[in-house]
């Protein structure tokens, strides 16, 4: 059973940073792909940042040249530095990583609000 903890979430001012973190229970590099995604109120959760085990990276549009993704297998940890938050980055953020099936964690809250 794989478990995937995130950390790092809270209030930031419009225009700040945060970094989040996801703690995985097992290797990190034998998942085909570890990501980030969002859950706005009200709506469907997607996809924000993604890596695949060669480190091939894939992010939303919404996000590019704000966010990126990193990893460290030392510590089996992922994580998504969040640069120049906007009011319409608040949401939950959830790590998930990708075995063929899918893994998620509980979530984190950023709020981008001054």
């Amino acid at each position: 059973q794989v478990q995937l903890v995130e950390s790092g979430g809270g209030l930031v001012q419009p225009g700040g940073s945060l970094r989040l973190s996801c703690a995985a229970s097992g290797n990190i590099f034998s998942f085909y792909s570890m990501g980030w995604y969002r859950q706005h109120p009200g709506k469907e959760r997607e996809l924000v940042a993604s890596i695949t085990s060669v480190g091939a990276t894939n992010f939303a549009d919404s996000v590019k040249d704000r966010f990126t993704i990193s990893r460290d297998g030392a510590r089996n940890t992922l994580y998504l530095q969040m640069n120049s938050l906007k009011a319409e980055d608040t949401a939950v953020y959830y790590c998930n990583a990708d075995r063929g099936i899918p893994y998620w964690g509980k979530g984190t809250l950023v709020t981008v609000s001054s």
